[in-house]
């Protein structure tokens, strides 16, 4: 069998390869295209604002598809969806709240690639974080993005560790899905959805304020 068709089963909720085995953690997955409905009146006007609205919308389709079909295609596809986001974001960041040209922002946005790369073997030997480690390089630079520009914008700097704190509660209900499924049957990787939708809607918020400053 493919690894593309073959069945992923690795969330505390599904107990068996049917459709509707994970029912809230398809459902949940609605917090992405509620948050970018909220969000897009709020960019109108602002291309990119709504170049990010899109691409969360696209996270909620591809993780309900990877939460009902369970399969390696549909799971690559939800990786994807975060990480065209999480780039596309960067850049955003780095030509913005830097004021990068296009093109050294673009420089700097493929610079997170080595930094996953190197970060995520050493986020994987904290004990129980297990295939949450993938995600922490996210927090951690976000955090860095924060600190760095508290004297320059020191509004947006705030939103940014808002948003790096609400992102690692969200990585907390990930990580404790498995651990915690004897006494919470249905798990608590749902938690991770409502709070990724309502995290990354705020990141939006962030950047739209920052662009809309006079």
């Amino acid at each position: 069998m493919s690894w593309m068709t073959e069945q992923v089963d690795i969330y505390c909720e599904r107990l068996d390869p049917s459709f509707w085995a994970e029912p809230l953690n398809a459902v949940t997955n609605l917090a992405f295209v509620v948050a970018a409905l909220i969000m897009w009146p709020r960019v109108r006007g602002l291309a990119s604002g709504q170049v990010l609205c899109v691409m969360l919308g696209s996270i909620g389709v591809a993780s309900g598809l990877f939460h009902t079909f369970a399969q390696g295609w549909a799971g690559a596809a939800d990786v994807l969806s975060i990480v065209v986001y999480a780039l596309t974001y960067i850049y955003l960041a780095n030509r913005d709240f830097w004021g990068m040209r296009p093109g050294w922002a673009f420089v700097a946005t493929t610079g997170f690639i080595p930094y996953a790369a190197a970060t995520i073997p050493l986020f994987a030997r904290i004990p129980g974080l297990g295939g949450s480690a993938q995600y922490m390089p996210l927090p951690v630079m976000i955090l860095a993005y924060a600190v760095l520009l508290r004297h320059r914008a020191p509004g947006t700097a705030r939103g940014l560790a808002i948003g790096a704190a609400i992102l690692l509660l969200s990585l907390m209900f990930r990580t404790i899905d498995l651990p915690v499924c004897g006494a919470v049957p249905f798990g608590t990787h749902f938690m991770w959805h409502v709070l990724n939708g309502i995290m990354l809607a705020w990141m939006i918020e962030v950047w739209r304020r920052h662009v809309s400053e006079p």
